[in-house]
């Protein structure tokens, strides 16, 4: 991890191989760059949801996640190495604890929707949860220590709280609730009460 990038078109992957962090050489389709890829693809969606207005503390939050994710992608490049520290995952689920207490509990589910930002925390949740599984695959052939799931577990479930968190933030004028999913027992519970 000591050596930086001088040059980005190197053509060494013109085989359909990639370097990882140690040296080695693997292909592009192997379960563990599919996990390093899927991890780099929801950093980079959160950098698309931090250039929307946010509020301080969440964009302060998303910032640090986004160092962590590095660090897992750094973890997941060298097999063997740990980058991705058990307080980390600790720090997600406090943040969990803190936003998820000022939000009114569920009745019911709800559609990822509602102001941008929202939608795009959603959108970075299915990434996460999709690098969730596989890392999880990964795990199945080869070591991968517990912290990367328990990490990606975690912030799955706070990208969903921070969604209904910036869904009623109201930075563009747009804030205000949940969209909620018409469930049959919704529009009958809707019906009775016109």
């Amino acid at each position: 991890m000591s050596n930086r990038l001088t040059q980005i078109a190197t053509r060494t992957g013109d085989d359909g191989t990639t370097g990882l962090g140690d040296g080695n050489r693997v292909s592009k389709d192997s379960l563990r760059v599919h996990a390093m890829g899927d991890v780099d693809e929801l950093n980079s969606q959160l950098g698309v949801l931090l250039a929307e207005p946010l509020p301080d503390d969440v964009r302060e939050l998303l910032v640090v996640i986004q160092h962590e994710l590095f660090n897992l992608g750094g973890e997941l490049s060298i097999p063997g190495y740990e980058l991705l520290k058990t307080a980390a995952v600790i720090q997600l689920d406090e943040a969990l604890a803190r936003y998820n207490d000022v939000l009114p509990r569920l009745k019911e589910f709800i559609l990822p929707a509602g102001t941008r930002s929202a939608a795009l925390a959603h959108v970075a949740r299915t990434i996460a949860r999709r690098a969730e599984r596989a890392v999880v695959a990964l795990a199945a052939v080869e070591a991968v220590r517990a912290e990367p799931r328990h990490y990606l577990n975690r912030l799955s479930d706070l990208l969903f709280v921070l969604a209904r968190v910036l869904n009623r933030a109201n930075l563009d004028g747009l804030g205000g609730d949940d969209v909620y999913w018409k469930s049959e027992r919704l529009q009958r519970e809707d019906a009775a009460a016109e």
